[in-house]
């Protein structure tokens, strides 16, 4: 990973959005990493993976008994309906 301070990401803004292209740069202030630059392909590429992440979560706690979306919503409606 390549690794820019602040003051030259800012200076080499242009410089900066190219090399995120090929590989994640992090950005340094006062030496401590303050930022991660990627490219958007990876970061829809990291959204894929964290959506399928998610998605495998709630098929395990339906499978173990956990409520789905659809009775969650009719059971939530049920509570707002028993008011009236």
């Amino acid at each position: 990973m390549k690794t820019m301070a602040a003051k030259e990401a800012k200076q080499s803004f242009g410089q900066l959005l190219d090399d995120a292209q090929r590989e994640p740069v992090r950005i340094e202030r006062n030496g401590r990493p303050v930022a991660v630059v990627i490219s958007a392909a990876e970061f829809e590429r990291f959204e894929a993976l964290q959506d399928a992440y998610w998605g495998r979560l709630a098929e395990e706690a339906e499978k173990e008994g956990y409520l789905g979306v659809d009775e969650s919503e009719r059971l939530l409606k049920s509570y707002l309906h028993a008011e009236d």
